[in-house]
């Protein structure tokens, strides 16, 4: 399996040439197949996977791991270059996905409700656990047993001008299964990152996480920099994953840098930065 990072906040070292945005879109190659989770927020990730020799237009399916315009605002983009591929993604949120900030701001950053509309045929909503390529899932439903993350406080729907705290049940997970044991890709994880892992534990018993990769939402949201999460809070997640028995973690996106030097200093080199660009080989 080869998950190629076609977005990400952190630019590529390496490449100057590819772009980067507050967004994440990842590109898996598994038994021939390709699964093109989230899209960024533009159509940067489309420049990007050209640059990095992904053929969009081979993708055989997309998923979208929730409502935010930082993970489908390219969806435009790829309907323009796929004319094929199913996109699934979780029911529809009961409002729109709202952020307000310094208490007056308010701004819509949910997805384009016209192309879903437009595409309806395209799109496939998962309301229990789907299979969407053979060993690939879509999984509804998170449980909820651990804290969601702080993060959170500034995220709403937008029900008639009522503002309410997102319940985030339009947020999915992927598991995918391999050689035996799960790749668990949480995206956001708006959640909880341990509440999505044991949703993909409890939808395959027995069955060992060897890699969780995604943003775990501990960073304030911009332009506010450091985490939301206390020092501590964040260092007992990372405790939390290696007793899991999970092999290796790959964070980027929403965790932010000064997480992730909690989590590096909790987890040693089990825990790993995606940065645009930043191929994983599993």
């Amino acid at each position: 399996m080869q998950i190629t990072t076609l977005i990400d906040n952190r630019p590529s070292p390496d490449d100057h040439e590819l772009t980067a945005e507050w967004g994440l879109s990842l590109c898996v190659e598994l038994n021939g197949r390709h699964i093109l989770i989230d899209m960024g927020a533009s159509d940067a990730f489309a420049r990007n996977a050209e640059r990095l020799s992904v053929d969009i237009a081979a993708i055989d399916v997309a998923i979208l791991s929730h409502h935010h315009y930082d993970h489908g605002g390219g969806l435009r983009r790829f309907l323009e270059l796929n004319h094929h591929a199913p996109i699934y993604l979780g029911a529809a949120p009961d409002g729109d996905p709202t952020v307000k900030l310094l208490g007056f701001v308010r701004r819509y950053i949910g997805l384009d409700q016209a192309l879903l509309a437009q595409h309806a045929h395209r799109f496939h909503f998962a309301h229990e656990r789907t299979a969407v390529l053979p060993d690939v899932f879509v999984l509804p439903n998170i449980r909820g047993r651990h804290p969601r993350p702080a993060g959170n406080r500034w995220l709403y729907l937008n029900r008639d001008s009522a503002l309410v705290p997102d319940d985030f049940r339009h947020e999915v997970v992927v598991a995918i299964r391999e050689h035996d044991a799960l790749v668990v890709l949480t995206a956001c994880s708006h959640n909880g990152l341990l509440n999505m892992v044991e949703t993909a534990s409890a939808a395959f018993p027995g069955v060992p996480i060897k890699a969780v990769i995604g943003g775990f939402h501990l960073a304030k949201l911009p332009p506010f920099h450091g985490m939301s999460e206390s020092e501590r809070a964040v260092a007992e997640i990372g405790r939390s994953v290696l007793a899991a028995g999970i092999e290796t973690t790959w964070t980027g996106h929403c965790t932010g840098g000064a997480a992730f030097d909690v989590l590096r200093r909790a987890m040693g080199d089990r825990v790993q930065e995606i940065h645009t660009g930043r191929r994983i080989e599993l």
